[in-house]
């Protein structure tokens, strides 16, 4: 699913557990280019539902899945306190 609107946020502090970076290894998947598209707003392989509440999250504050590679049980999430103004 990608996101419909054109808002973006800065990441925070990134982390990965030694499973996540193992299954972006073994599918050759960059870890820059999955962060680039989580914070551009492009949520991935995720339901309506989880697509509709990372939007909601980018207006208040709350949490963001992206499907990075859920086939394998890989996921991004985040937390957002609350966005920059401007």
């Amino acid at each position: 699913m990608i996101a419909t609107n054109s808002k973006s946020f800065p990441l925070g502090q990134v982390v990965a557990t030694p499973g996540a970076i193992a299954v972006l290894e073994e599918n050759q998947e960059s870890p820059v280019t999955l962060l680039r598209r989580h914070s551009a707003c492009d949520w991935g392989d995720v339901c309506e539902e989880d697509g509709e509440l990372n939007d909601e999250a980018l207006g208040a504050a709350g949490r963001l899945l992206s499907g990075v590679i859920p086939k394998r049980g890989c996921w991004g999430i985040g937390k957002i306190s609350r966005l920059p103004s401007g």
